[in-house]
């Protein structure tokens, strides 16, 4: 019965996050680029477009008792000091995404900066990606996040394992043809 309260819960999560979701217009007017005519899947070709300044920031939630996050935020685990070490994670990452997401492209980074701010029971986790390249670093931003906010789940489990990860997103991205920002 408990795996069912749960389902229903990401089921309540995804029709909160409906509307948010029905108002992120598809780039390309909704044409899929990694996929060829006959369905295979393939690297897109950014050959012809233009060298700009891309950026990228992506978010995400961690959710744990508010002992926890106090914890976390004092260095006061038994793994140790976890904010320096999920920032140094998440920076690798985002240096490594190519490397994880099949079809993505290696992309020299400029910069990568990633945040920490806690709330009561949650941290909210934020990685800003820089680059000047041919194609844009969202993939790397939400990497950064996400392997973050894992690593902070490394870190916490001995003291809470119901810990949760939620909300990975894209909040905004510059360069290339299209300027985005969730509203």
């Amino acid at each position: 019965m408990a795996h069912l309260q749960g389902r229903q819960y990401d089921i309540e999560i995804l029709l909160l996050h409906a509307d948010r979701l029905r108002s992120v217009s598809e780039p390309n007017d909704g044409e899929l680029t990694h996929y060829r005519a006959d369905g295979s899947a393939h690297m897109v070709d950014v050959s012809q477009k233009p060298v700009t300044s891309r950026v990228a920031t992506a978010t995400a939630d961690f959710l744990s008792r508010t002992d926890v996050i106090g914890r976390i935020m004092a260095g006061d685990l038994p793994k140790g000091e976890a904010i320096s070490t999920a920032r140094i994670a998440g920076i690798l990452a985002a240096k490594r995404t190519h490397d994880l997401i099949p079809l993505c492209h290696p992309l020299p980074i400029s910069n990568v900066t990633i945040d920490f701010v806690a709330h009561n029971d949650s941290i909210r986790i934020s990685a800003t990606v820089k680059t000047t390249s041919q194609t844009g670093v969202e993939m790397e931003a939400l990497t950064a996040v996400s392997v973050s906010a894992l690593t902070l789940y490394d870190m916490v489990k001995a003291v809470d394992r119901a810990a949760v990860i939620t909300s990975i997103q894209v909040d905004q991205k510059t360069g290339g043809t299209h300027d985005w920002q969730r509203t």
